[in-house]
């Protein structure tokens, strides 16, 4: 089935120079099946028109797109479609969550929002392997309130460290923030483990689910989270979209901090009033197009399967994993078993920007850096490192062209053995 789904983006059919595109990197952003393709192109020539205020058949069509999105992440990651709410990606998503606790801790919102305050005395949890996205807003929250900032480590297999787990989250806990699914090594969390303890203290759970939702099957509510943020784009849907999915009450209760028109019910020269979610997360001009489209891409992950998409990345992965340990010089980062289909590694004797660049001449795409996750690669010891990231459109021979290239790059940089350990 997954080699027949490749024929569905026309992406991949690109040659770069003289080699075939072996597209590994798709943790970063997944590419686009023609029939999401066709979507944002229909809307825009067939029903664009500005949503929900609108009289005319084409205000209503575009409406109803706009909310069929809704249903469409309902339907996958559990809820309600009221509990969605659109944001440019998640990384807005996050900063709703952290900016909005912060106004109520700054008395905004009314005798709702007074669940969310935070002050000295109170600590928000986050873990050694977070994206920057769920690392830098709960810092600024931790600043502004005067909490204090507290993080879970990570082990030398890439996992979480719950040694001291009840010691770190503990009665001081207001907020716990965490990924699903490390970006970087791929690791799966024990989401059930961590949402207990923090239950155990009345903390709210913020759910990274960027490098989840796209590759596995998640159901929100059945996680026990309070709120969980996810991007389109890696999702095989179009870029500028996120979600953030809350429970009902909460995000009624959560000071909105992007104000203006469409989130409101009553505004005067002194004073305004907001609507209840999903609307009050919405100010302004919405991303309809990118919803109809996104609409269509989790149809498309919904007919595959994420259950399927999951084992296939999980047999890819192996592939990777055992190819690479047959190469001198490379270490990968992190070897917990329970993963997505995503390899960090470094190689001995090359900085990963060169790594990068000899792999994209063979036609091989991956991520180099710190791929946003600075503080995860300290722990490991390395500024930088490549990344081989899968989706449902890899197949063995894409980690086959990988790791030919991959076994290339230190004799095509001269590298010895000797030199790398200098």
């Amino acid at each position: 089935m997954f080699a027949r789904l490749r024929n569905d983006f026309p992406i991949l059919d690109t040659r770069i120079g003289e080699s075939p595109l072996s597209y590994l990197d798709s943790g970063a952003t997944s590419q686009k099946p023609q029939c999401v393709i066709d979507t944002f192109t229909e809307y825009y020539s067939q029903r664009n028109a500005a949503v929900h205020r609108g009289a005319h058949s084409l205000a209503v069509m575009a409406t109803e797109a706009f909310e069929a999105g809704r249903d469409a992440v309902a339907n996958l990651v559990g809820g309600a479609p009221e509990q969605v709410c659109w944001t440019k990606n998640a990384t807005e998503a996050l900063n709703i969550v952290a900016l909005g606790i912060d106004r109520a801790s700054r008395g905004l919102g009314g005798d709702e929002a007074a669940r969310f305050a935070l002050g000295p005395g109170d600590s928000i949890v986050v873990t050694e392997m977070e994206h920057h996205a769920n690392l830098v807003p709960w810092q600024q929250l931790a600043r502004s309130t005067g909490a204090r900032l507290r993080w879970l480590p990570v082990t030398d297999s890439g996992e979480l460290d719950l040694t001291d787990l009840g010691g770190i989250v503990d009665a001081t806990t207001k907020v716990f923030a965490f990924t699903h699914v490390s970006n970087v090594l791929g690791t799966i969390n024990p989401v059930e483990t961590l949402v207990a303890r923090a239950r155990e203290v009345g903390a709210l759970v913020v759910l990274d689910a960027c490098q989840s939702v796209p590759h596995m099957p998640v159901d929100f509510p059945a996680l026990d989270v309070d709120f969980a943020a996810f991007s389109a784009h890696k999702a095989l849907g179009p870029t500028g979209l996120g979600v953030l999915w809350g429970r009902t009450e909460l995000l009624d209760s959560l000071p909105p901090v992007l104000t203006g028109g469409s989130m409101i019910t009553t505004v005067t020269m002194d004073e305004a009033e907001f609507m209840p979610a999903p609307q009050r997360f919405e100010a302004g001009t919405q991303p309809v197009a990118e919803v109809a489209a996104f609409a269509t891409a989790l149809g498309y992950l919904a007919e595959v399967g994420l259950d399927k998409v999951l084992d296939h990345e999980r047999e890819l992965v192996r592939v990777l994993l055992d190819g690479i340990a047959e190469i001198p010089g490379i270490r990968v980062l992190g070897s917990a078993e329970n993963r997505i289909g995503a390899v960090a590694f470094d190689v001995a004797g090359v900085h990963a920007h060169d790594v990068g660049q000899y792999l994209d001449s063979q036609g091989v795409a991956v991520r180099v850096g710190h791929h946003c996750a600075q503080p995860l690669h300290r722990r490991f010891g390395v500024t930088a490192s490549t990344r081989a990231s899968t989706y449902l459109y890899n197949d063995v021979e894409d980690c086959r062209r990988f790791l030919t290239a991959l076994a290339e790059v230190r004799p095509f940089f001269g590298v010895t053995d000797a030199e790398a350990a200098s």
